[in-house]
């Protein structure tokens, strides 16, 4: 109970307010900004391949489960996988000075975010099982640890051949650097972006992702290296977040193959020869204990109830797009977070209808097997600038099982109808007309980009019950579910020719007022807007990996 308090209380102390922001430190410290880049110094390295651009296969492909024959694990495929999923976009440079954009979003561009893979032998790539660190600014595997081949066998025993291990950690100096206490919440959806952006890389393989419910954070730690003590003596530590497997097999229909990883393979692979120390990211820090203390009460323990699959009934057959075929992998290297949108651009009501039926949790397609139910996170809807629908405050009831406490948790006066036009298999709903704009940008901590957009939205989660019912850590899953959303809408905005940017900025009890919530039953975790971009001509953009580019990145929204 202890520690459900200090998550609960932790999230309310961290919540803006018009009068009052979350703590931080107030100003950038650039003295001690983090290096974006963590290396494993000594580590033996593989140098992945570049890519060339591909038409094949489409981006809404991606989203078709079965559509893309799977191939074979080899050089080629991880190097393309990493490429399309933990890897930079591009350069960017203004006055001489020039910093990285990556596949995955991040929150000021900090990416707390950092990649492992636990492989077994690989065609082209190493003869010997291991656990590497992906180092993006250079494209290169940093191998972490040597496995036997036995202990591998038995390590992913249950599990298709060329089956192969992701795991995500978090920096969370690299965020609080600037964000101070609010911090911790960022990082979390930020693991949401990242696993969203893994598992639509592994569906452009023909992979299909699997998440290892069953493992906690201790048993992650071990068979990622992090808690090995003298490899990060002076340098910043990791947190585990989260364990998938990854497998080229075609799926079955239903799940045969474990939810965690055996315990006696995993003390195998902790005695097993390890290379490289961290590098150290900041000559000095800022020590943030209000993150300490959330960070070890929502820690995860082995969860083997959790070890579910999905429902018998998926959600609703996805809407077909009747859009131009785009190549999946410019999508996703085109992406990037607006800085400002024009107020003029419109979008359909058809296409809106695609974007949000992308959002709803088909856990047999990607992104959203590779989280798995249940499904927490709902849409709050700020609509401005859409052919076909009146301006006004909208909701997409992402659990259609919710409904009923939505609508008894919200204001009476909201209408709740479908919009004429709206597929029947599409959970969306007018709530009230009016020009939004104002109110949309108010609770976004007074930002224009949430008003001048087609839309807006917060994304408003089953927040206190889930807490109760499976413990503390899922906080943390909340907000890697918001972070999933966010991906999502990232891509399918570059799919509809605007673009789109989240925001991490919003006053929350002000947004819960307008819907009606009370109490701690629902919050608002991460808003989002689209629209047409306002580009900044002032900066270059080069190619992520024509050269070697030294310079100390700074930060960017």
């Amino acid at each position: 109970m202890e520690s459900l308090e200090i998550a609960l209380r932790y999230h309310e102390t961290t919540k803006h307010h018009p009068q009052r922001y979350a703590r931080s430190l107030g100003y950038l410290d650039w003295a001690t900004q983090p290096d974006p880049f963590r290396r494993y110094l000594g580590s033996p390295c593989v140098q992945l391949l570049i890519a060339e651009a591909a038409e094949f296969p489409s981006y809404d492909s991606l989203f078709e489960s079965g559509s893309i024959a799977p191939q074979t694990v080899c050089l080629k495929t991880i190097s393309d996988f990493l490429q399309n999923s933990l890897a930079l976009s591009a350069w960017k440079e203004y006055q001489g000075t020039r910093w990285a954009l990556r596949i995955n979003p991040s929150s000021g561009n900090l990416h707390p975010t950092e990649g492992y893979l636990a492989l077994g032998t690989v065609r082209g790539m190493t003869t010997d099982p291991g656990v590497f660190h992906y180092a993006p600014k250079d494209h290169v595997l940093e191998r972490r640890c040597e496995i036997k081949a036995d202990v591998w066998d038995r390590l992913i025993n249950g599990f298709p051949c060329e089956t192969f291990l992701v795991g995500l950690s978090s920096i969370h100096w690299r965020e609080a650097w600037k964000y101070g206490e609010r911090a911790y919440r960022y990082c979390q959806h930020d693991v949401g972006h990242a696993l969203a952006g893994i598992c639509l890389s592994a569906a452009l393989q023909g992979w299909q992702v699997l998440p290892l419910t069953e493992m906690g954070d201790e048993d992650i730690c071990a068979l990622l290296g992090l808690d090995r003590d003298h490899d990060f003596e002076n340098a910043e530590q990791e947190h585990s977040d989260l364990l998938i497997a990854v497998t080229p097999v075609a799926e079955s229909g239903t799940r045969d193959t474990p939810f965690g990883l055996s315990s006696e393979a995993l003390r195998s692979v902790v005695r097993s020869k390890w290379f490289g120390t961290a590098n150290r990211l900041s000559s000095d820090h800022v020590e943030w204990e209000l993150i300490d203390s959330v960070a070890s009460a929502c820690a995860k323990l082995s969860t083997p109830e959790l070890a579910i699959s999905a429902p018998a009934t998926d959600s609703p057959t996805p809407l077909i797009p009747k859009r131009s075929s785009c190549p999946a992998r410019a999508i996703i290297h085109q992406r990037r977070s607006a800085v400002a949108l024009d107020g003029r651009t419109s979008i359909t009501a058809e296409q809106f209808y695609l974007i949000m039926d992308r959002v709803l949790p088909r856990y047999k397609h990607s992104p959203w097997s590779a989280l798995g139910p249940p499904s927490h996170v709902h849409l709050g809807l700020f609509v401005h600038l859409i052919e076909g629908l009146k301006p006004g405050i909208y909701f997409l009831v992402r659990s259609l099982g919710q409904l009923a406490t939505l609508q008894e948790s919200m204001r009476p006066e909201f209408n709740w109808q479908k919009p004429a036009d709206c597929p029947q298999t599409l959970p969306l709903y007018h709530l009230m007309s009016g020009d939004a704009r104002a109110t949309a940008g108010q609770v976004s901590c007074g930002q224009d980009i949430a008003a001048d957009g087609a839309f807006s939205l917060g994304m408003i989660a089953d927040f206190e019950g889930p807490l109760q019912t499976h413990g503390p850590w899922t906080y943390r899953r909340l907000f890697w579910e918001a972070g999933m959303i966010g991906q999502v809408l990232y891509l399918e905005a570059e799919a509809a020719g605007i673009r789109g940017t989240g925001i991490g900025c919003f006053f929350d009890d002000p947004v819960h007022d307008l819907f009606g919530f009370k109490g701690r039953q629902y919050q608002s975790l991460y808003h989002f807007t689209m629209g047409g971009a306002v580009d900044d001509t002032r900066l270059t953009t080069l190619p992520p990996y024509l050269q070697n580019v030294t310079a100390r990145p700074i930060v960017t929204d």
